[in-house]
């Protein structure tokens, strides 16, 4: 909440009209005192990641990250803004309210509604300093809905507790089997992350990722050479030094992929 007690808001709707609409709507309230837009689920998500909202006000249906698992998000930050979805359909309803939505407004949404969203926004307590980092509960899961085009979302350690941070795909050199989790050693350091490699492989092989051994996966557009070791085996240098062994099954395909 800004320092004259007003809300922040951040809308988003992957239909231009309809957010500017929604938009307008909310500035015209004398509760609000700024609105940000985003476009989708994923933007929505770099958003709150970089600072705090009181208030989310969102589409349900919208492609790539819908609003309903942009929400289920939410609920791995210690202190998540307000929810109210904004939606054309009356099938996500119960499922907004599964995950802890204030209100669920139906379009064309009216003044009157969007009044009392606020209230419910207000009286929630939802109101926040603005500018204050967003917190994580723990580590998170890599996520289907993730956005691989724009990187991946990791916890973070900050004096005010763990935050949240996009680390672009570009920027990791390689991923490393770590029990439960996974670690990701990228140019801005390394970051753990409940998941497999399995997972890894799967969802980022599209993106120039590869399973070298079984205890790591590595992104080849940072591999420098793959080099012939003693006794037979190999390894793949990465453009920070990094050697990683390859198994001999890997060599032939890594090769391929590699054009070498």
């Amino acid at each position: 909440m800004s320092s004259r007690g007003l809300l922040s808001i951040l809308a988003v709707d992957d239909e231009r009209p309809a957010l500017a609409d929604l938009a307008r709507l909310l500035r015209g309230l004398d509760a609000v005192d700024e609105v940000t837009c985003a476009h989708s689920g994923s933007e929505a998500l770099r958003q709150l990641a970089q600072r705090q909202f009181d208030a989310l006000f969102l589409d349900v249906r919208m492609p790539g990250l819908s609003g309903l698992e942009l929400a289920g998000v939410l609920e791995r930050f210690a202190n998540p803004p307000a929810v109210v979805f904004v939606s054309a359909y009356e099938d996500g309803a119960v499922r907004a309210f599964e995950v802890h939505a204030l209100d669920y407004l139906m379009k064309p949404v009216s003044r009157k509604r969007i009044e009392e969203a606020i209230l419910r926004v207000a009286e929630a307590g939802a109101g926040r300093h603005q500018g204050a980092e967003p917190a994580l509960v723990s580590a998170g899961a890599i996520e289907p809905h993730e956005d691989p085009a724009h990187g991946v979302v990791v916890a973070v350690e900050r004096a005010a507790g763990q935050g949240a941070r996009i680390i672009p795909l570009a920027s990791i050199l390689y991923v490393q089997a770590r029990g439960d989790y996974v670690r990701l050693v990228a140019d801005e350091g390394r970051f753990l992350q409940r998941g497999t490699l399995a997972e890894v492989e799967q969802r980022w092989k599209a993106h120039g990722f590869h399973r070298v051994h079984r205890a790591y996966v590595v992104n080849l557009r940072r591999a420098v050479e793959v080099r012939p070791d003693h006794g037979g085996t190999s390894s793949i240098v990465l453009a920070d030094g990094s050697d990683i062994p390859v198994a001999r099954r890997q060599v032939a395909e890594l090769r391929r992929r590699l054009r070498m």
